[in-house]
């Protein structure tokens, strides 16, 4: 995906990257072929972790909220029922068979 990523950068962009679950169970990671265009096109890239910003998450609930109240953020969530289940589930997020927050419901509210 960088490489797409890379190729159809404007100049001076920037790229932030945070997780690369894609690669985590490779036995032999995979490359780079563009980066060249880090230097043609001036581009920026910084990684970060999500414990960076816990500090911002109860801001973030605040203006988050009343748009997933009113309907105007939706999101997806991919259900597995059963926790003899849950292994394949999380096969599943490293293999692309999940869309959206996969959860496994252990039991009925």
């Amino acid at each position: 995906m960088l490489d797409a990523a890379l190729l159809n950068m404007r100049d001076n962009g920037r790229i932030s990257a945070c997780g690369m679950i894609s690669q985590y169970n490779l036995e032999e990671l995979e490359g780079v072929h563009f980066l060249v265009k880090m230097i043609t096109k001036r581009l920026t890239m910084k990684g970060f972790l999500v414990g960076d910003y816990f500090n911002l998450y109860p801001k973030f609930l605040e203006v988050i909220m009343p748009y997933i109240k009113n309907g105007k953020i939706t999101y997806l969530e991919d259900k597995t029922e059963g926790i003899e289940n849950a292994p394949a589930a999380l096969v599943g997020l490293f293999t692309g068979k999940n869309v959206g927050k996969q959860l496994v419901v252990l039991a009925d509210e």
